[in-house]
């Protein structure tokens, strides 16, 4: 009896706490961010009282698709800029923004992503990262490309 007892309270209990459905994913994109053609710019998945906000690897291109910046400070603004601008189609922001996993061609400069970084995101919970040097991006002027992941209640 005590072990029927004991796996009806586990099961109760999984069940309450687990999701009911998973409904479908949102794919968005951003007029403000130019559109690389073969991927999504983000997607969004509902997590029950949350949803989650993947967004693909952003670089320093204005909507037109012209490099922006020299430097890994000046591509830094343009990435968040461009995060910024397809986080708004969810109703998000950068400080809603849980990971980042950032590719930088001279791990050097990593300060000079910070000082950008540290204006978009939460600040008091700062999100998880990764940061990898890597060899070149895309294309050789191209010093930097950040992904990210943000969370936001669900209404």
């Amino acid at each position: 009896m005590k072990k029927i007892l004991a796996l009806v309270c586990t099961v109760t209990f999984l069940f309450s706490f687990s999701q009911k459905t998973m409904t479908s994913t949102e794919y968005k994109s951003s007029p403000k961010v130019f559109n690389i053609k073969g991927l999504s710019q983000s997607v969004i998945i509902d997590c029950g009282s949350s949803k989650m906000i993947l967004l693909s690897g952003q670089v320093p291109l204005d909507p037109e698709g012209n490099l922006v910046g020299n430097n890994v400070e000046e591509q830094s603004r343009q990435v968040f800029e461009n995060m910024e601008n397809i986080l708004k189609e969810y109703g998000a922001t950068g400080k809603d923004i849980i990971k980042l996993g950032i590719f930088i061609t001279d791990i050097s400069k990593t300060p000079d992503f910070r000082k950008v970084r540290d204006m978009h995101v939460n600040l008091q919970n700062p999100p998880v990262s990764s940061l990898i040097e890597v060899s070149r991006l895309f294309r050789d002027d191209v010093l930097i490309e950040v992904e990210a992941t943000a969370v936001i209640k669900n209404k």
